[in-house]
């Protein structure tokens, strides 16, 4: 009963226990801290320019580029169990059948808390496209600065840091010449 493997496992039992406890207090300690980061978000200007998908090379479509300044003090988000932060600018709409969107155009990983006052004057980094060819007729959309707190342990917390007081339209296509 008491030869060296059943030590090793009382304690390596002992020890996971322990370590198990551990970060559940950890996990359980992080919903004391509920933060409200602050910022803004302005579009300085949307341009409408049509283009070829990759996918399909002959399908023609609609490519939005927007033009946009993002500040934003996200140190209250970052406390001890924190790792990194997920930010993104996503567009919101609604296309001429009704149907609502959410796309995302810009993001950014943030792992210090120096690195967290946020001031970004940029475009979409990513394709904004609208899939039945067309932002004719679509609704105005709502930009929102939008981000994820990544802890070392426990649960990924979402929120909204900045939205657009008012829907911003998209304009009329422009040819290229």
């Amino acid at each position: 009963m008491h030869t060296v493997y059943s030590r090793v496992n009382n304690v390596s039992a002992m020890l996971s226990t322990c370590m198990m406890v551990l970060l559940a207090a950890i996990s359980l300690s992080t919903f004391a801290f509920t933060a409200k980061p602050k910022g803004s978000i302005s579009v300085s200007s949307v341009q409408v320019l049509p283009g070829n998908a990759r996918r399909y090379a002959n399908k023609n479509q609609d490519f939005a580029f927007v033009n946009f300044n993002v500040t934003a003090d996200l140190t209250p988000l970052f406390n001890w169990n924190t790792k990194q932060l997920f930010l993104y600018v996503s567009a919101e709409y609604e296309n001429k059948r009704g149907v609502k969107n959410e796309v995302v155009i810009w993001d950014r990983i943030v792992r210090h808390k120096e690195d967290a006052q946020l001031s970004v004057a940029g475009r979409n980094k990513y394709a904004f496209r609208e899939l039945s060819a067309s932002f004719k007729d679509a609704a105005p959309a709502h930009y929102s600065l939008k981000y994820n707190v990544m802890p070392y342990v426990g649960v990924l917390t979402y929120g909204e840091a900045a939205r657009t007081a008012e829907p911003v339209p998209f304009p009329e296509r422009q040819e290229l010449s």
